[in-house]
């Protein structure tokens, strides 16, 4: 069946591309796929906070925030530095750094595959 246009307009021997997977870093995205994660991370790139800070501007309390931003943390999206008796967090660039490494990977594996894919010839350009 190589060759042959399939019924979604892509080559190939069945109906869904085969696009190159990439092994990913689940950690990074589990911790960005939740809302009120997002949103402290978002809070974050903007500026440093400490978790009052964050909680006075999410409808989330204290102890909820902490939990997220253990997560966020875990995950090595943010770091946090002690500042008298409060934790001040941010963003930590080298967890950033890496994510973001993830991707551009994932993106150049997929387009990839996704040119090999629609470049291959139809059964008429054969």
């Amino acid at each position: 069946m190589r060759g042959v246009r399939s019924p979604s307009g892509l080559t190939g021997q069945s109906s869904r591309p085969s696009f190159a997977l990439v092994a990913t870093n689940a950690k990074y995205w589990a911790a960005l796929g939740d809302p009120t994660r997002r949103t402290i991370f978002e809070l974050l790139v903007n500026r440093p906070s400490s978790v009052s800070g964050l909680a006075n501007v999410l409808p989330v309390t204290r102890p909820a925030v902490s939990q997220h931003l253990k997560v966020l943390k875990d995950a090595g999206l943010v770091a946090d530095t002690r500042s008298g008796k409060e934790r001040i967090y941010r963003i930590d660039p080298d967890g950033l750094a890496a994510f973001r490494a993830e991707i551009d990977q994932f993106w150049m594996k997929t387009l990839a595959g996704y040119k090999l894919t629609v470049e291959q010839p139809t059964k008429d350009e054969t």
